[in-house]
């Protein structure tokens, strides 16, 4: 039986101002972007968080992606995580949630227990405001992100399939 392909994820729209970093230190982390799995594997914590590695399918190159991303307990579902594409208050969400949203039946995830394959599901309404604010609160460094874009800060999520 042939499957329709899994519909795209609609991302909010671009905001008009936030953080930019610099062309120049983009280029720079993009080149050590294996830090990020050096931290990972050594169980470093940003603000506080436990990581995760993030697999995703290139939005426009195709190609596999990795990412190290700070996450949260999902409160409504044990075994989920939740990630937040604040990408430090910038203007534009990161390049993973394009990924994300372009390949959502494409995605793994890595917590420190191996890679298993997720869903995901981008939050939204009373749902995401809710998860929002616990975000906020428990890590005020992710709620500062919100005061520096005019974006809405897209929070996603992944849940693993089941075998």
């Amino acid at each position: 039986m042939l499957m329709a392909p899994h519909p795209e994820i609609a991302l909010p729209p671009s905001g008009t101002r936030g953080v930019e970093m610099p062309k120049f230190a983009r280029t720079i982390f993009k080149a050590t972007s294996f830090v990020g799995d050096l931290m990972f594997r050594a169980g470093v914590r940003i603000q506080g968080r436990p990581l995760l590695r993030l697999g995703t399918i290139g939005a426009r190159s195709g190609k596999p992606r990795r990412s190290v991303l700070g996450w949260f307990a999902d409160e409504t579902q044990e075994d989920a995580w939740i990630i937040v594409a604040s990408n430090a208050g910038s203007a534009r969400h990161p390049g993973w949630a394009y990924n994300l949203a372009k390949h959502p039946d494409s995605v793994t995830v890595d917590a420190g227990g191996g890679e298993v394959t997720v869903s995901v599901e981008m939050l939204s309404g009373a749902e995401r405001a809710r998860t929002w604010r616990r975000i906020a609160d428990t890590s005020p460094g992710y709620g500062r992100y919100e005061g520096k874009t005019d974006r809405e800060i897209p929070l996603f999520r992944l849940t693993p399939d089941a075998d």
